[in-house]
Parts: structure tokens; sequence; C-alpha cells
């Protein structure tokens, strides 16, 4: 599956960019040019600079005119617009959908209030991540969720297979899958006064989380008060005919502050946020808990269970992982996917799942497993690059502090 032009191409990037993670460029993405898929915005992409490559099976911008770091920075200081159209947004209808979802993922979607939402894990049997998702209770008979592209066909597969048996015993759940809409994400300290003047909704009123069906720039559109970068924001789901009218909108109220910003920040904005990248931080067989996200599983989920691979899960809360995700900081290059992590013995002790250079912090970070009692704050580390070990510590996350929008 690692042949043809666009993965040297891949690789010819991932070189010469040496703060982005080269498995986020190339992400389960080896198909032709002509086999990619294009979002609506396309077009205004190459028209505005945007360096274009595959990812997830579509043509995506890793970059504009700007630098990678110096996109990172504006996003963090003023804001970044990312067109995250190639994820696949999908509803949930029906009077049983709320059960029947709780038996796919780790939440508790039963306690969210209406136009509440949160991050949740779909599972496997044996307790192993199949993708991360940010749903949405819009109403009781009505979920909205969003999956990762690279996870589509399998996300999807995954689901109408247990819906059709739900189905079949009588539960009333539908689905349908948003692909009429584009999905924008705008993030940073100008997202809420830039978008404030599109839309009549009091977005001072909507917190981390909240959802909100309303207009926007005379479009009816999607909006949660989320992201993948740390910093406040929104994801916009939009009809995709008033995608690129959204979006020069949305630069026009800016004067120019808040710039249209690729892949190659987003991962490193995600990265110092300490957030997971499903395909790097997150597999199928990493569960929730190794993966420092037993957070996400609401109490009655933990008491009840209920969900794929819940006895594994739930084991592992009681008596603690073998593994669990860290924070790295190290010295020498960057360490990247895959990187060996021994202890000051130069025993392995673990792996390296994302990394790179800190725009904002000017030092390499990254995240990784670790057995457990290695993953301490400030245990001493070795980080091996290219067949020489480095030296590095356990760290907290985010590395960056988050600036969600919470009541005070």
């Amino acid at each position: 599956m690692r042949g043809g032009g666009l993965w040297q191409l891949g690789q010819l990037i991932a070189r010469r960019l040496p703060k982005v993670d080269n498995k986020f460029i190339q992400h389960r993405c080896f198909a032709s040019e002509s086999d990619l898929k294009k979002t609506v915005l396309h077009d205004f992409h190459v028209a505005n600079g945007g360096k274009m490559v595959p990812f997830a099976g579509w043509g995506m911008p890793i970059q504009y005119k700007d630098t990678i770091m110096d996109s990172t920075l504006n996003c963090r200081e003023n804001g970044g617009l990312f067109d995250v159209s190639h994820m696949c947004g999908l509803s949930l209808k029906g009077k049983d959908c709320i059960p029947f979802l709780e038996k796919l993922v780790i939440a508790d979607v039963a306690g969210l209030a209406p136009g509440m939402g949160t991050l949740t894990v779909f599972t496997n049997e044996k307790g192993g991540a199949i993708d991360d998702s940010v749903i949405t209770k819009v109403t009781n008979d009505h979920i909205y969720l969003v999956v990762n592209a690279g996870c589509r066909d399998k996300d999807l597969a995954h689901i109408e297979e247990h819906m059709k048996v739900f189905t079949s015993k009588g539960g009333d759940v539908s689905w349908h899958i948003h692909d009429e809409r584009s999905l924008l994400a705008l993030q940073g300290p100008l997202a809420a006064p830039v978008l404030q003047r599109l839309t009549k909704e009091d977005l001072s009123k909507i917190y981390f989380s909240d959802f909100r069906i309303t207009e926007i720039n005379g479009a009816p559109c999607y909006l949660t008060r989320t992201g993948y970068t740390g910093e406040d924001g929104f994801e916009i789901s939009v009809p995709s005919e008033n995608a690129i009218d959204l979006e020069k909108a949305i630069l026009d109220k800016s004067e120019g502050k808040v710039r249209l910003t690729g892949l190659g920040a987003r991962d490193s904005l995600r990265l110092e946020a300490g957030l997971c990248l499903y395909g790097n931080d997150l597999e199928q067989h990493i569960t929730p808990v190794e993966a420092g996200l037993t957070w996400a599983i609401g109490k009655r989920r933990r008491a009840e269970g209920g969900f794929l691979g819940a006895e594994v899960i739930l084991k592992q809360i009681a008596e603690g992982p073998s593994i669990r995700r860290v924070g790295l900081v190290s010295s020498g290059p960057p360490a990247r996917s895959h990187s060996e992590i021994q202890d000051e013995k130069g025993q392995n002790i673990g792996e390296v799942t994302s990394g790179g250079f800190s725009p904002c912090l000017k030092k390499n970070i990254a995240m990784g497993y670790v057995k457990s009692g290695f993953h301490k704050g400030g245990t001493k580390v070795k980080i091996v690059v290219r067949g020489k070990s480095y030296d590095g510590s356990v760290t907290k996350m985010p590395f960056v502090p988050t600036k969600y929008y919470k009541p005070s």
C-alpha cells in the first residue's frame, strides 16, 4: 500500500517540514492524485496559496503562504481557520438512539443535557479504541457526531452492523450521513468576536462543548464550541453551497488577523494541547484507560458497563493499566512516531506515538506510551532517534495551557 508517487511526495514533504509528524502527513492515504476526494473549498485553498497533500483519501492543504511555525503562532495569538470537511458528520435519530449509541461508546450520553456534547471513544470487544469522536445530544431523539476521516469506512460499517441487529429487535434508530454539509474550524482568541459579527446568537452564553443550530452568515449551521487546538473556538457544519461564502466572510470580518491554516499547524497545535491523533496515539489495541481518557467514561457507565469491551476497561480502572500515555520533552532531534523510549539503564519501556518541535515552547515535545511506574512527571528517560539516545523526561500535558471558554 505504500507505493506510488504520492507516498514519495509525502516522504519529501515530511523531510522538509521537520515540525510535523510524518505519520500525520501520510495518514492512511496512498491514492493517486486523480483518486483523491476534494472538499468544496479545494479551489479556494489553491487560489490562496494552499499546498495540497494527500490525507485520509482527500487532497488537503498542509500549509499556505505562512510557514507552519508562523501559522501555529498566529492561531494562538489571533486565530486560524481550518477546512475540516474531510471529517464525517452524521446524525442518529429515533427514540432509542441514545441506548443504541451507549452500546458502542464509553460516554454517558443519557446524562448529557440537550445541546451539550463530549469527547468519547468507540470501543471494540477487547476495549480497544475503534475511533474517538465528539458527540452531541441535540435532543433526546437526535445525536450529532463527527468521526475521523481516516476511520470513516470502518466506523460507518461498525455502526451499521450494530444498528441492523438493534433495529431487528425492535429498536427505533436511524441515521443520516451529512455529506451535504462542510465543516469549518475557527480557532483562537479572535474566534468568538469574529464569529459574533456573523450571527445573532449570543456566543457569550455558549460554552465549551455546547451546541446550537443557528444561522451564521445567512446559512443554517450546526455550531459546536470545540476544536482540536487547545484554544477557544468553534466547529461549524454549514451547507456545502454556503461554505465558500462563510469562509470568505470570516476572513473578511477578521481584517486579516484570522488566517487560513493547514494540516501542518493543526498537528503542531493539537500536540501542544496534548490531544490524541487517531492512528498515532489511539489504535484498536489501545484502551481509553491506557490513553489517559478515563475521565471520558461517565460515572454511571463505570457502574453499569454495557458498552463493548466494558469488562476489560472497568478492570483496568480498578487495577490500573500496564501502559500509560505520557507527555515527553527531550533534547537532540525531535522524536518521531515509533521512536523507542528507554529507562536510564537503556531498557525499553515504551514508544513515542507523536512528536515534533513546539513552535510556542521552542523545544521538542512528544507523546508516547510507557510501562506503568515510569509514567510519573519528572521521570528521566532516554529517547532513541536514528539510532542514538537522547535525554528526555516525562511531563504533564497539555504542554501549552488550554483556553477553553467555560463558565466562570
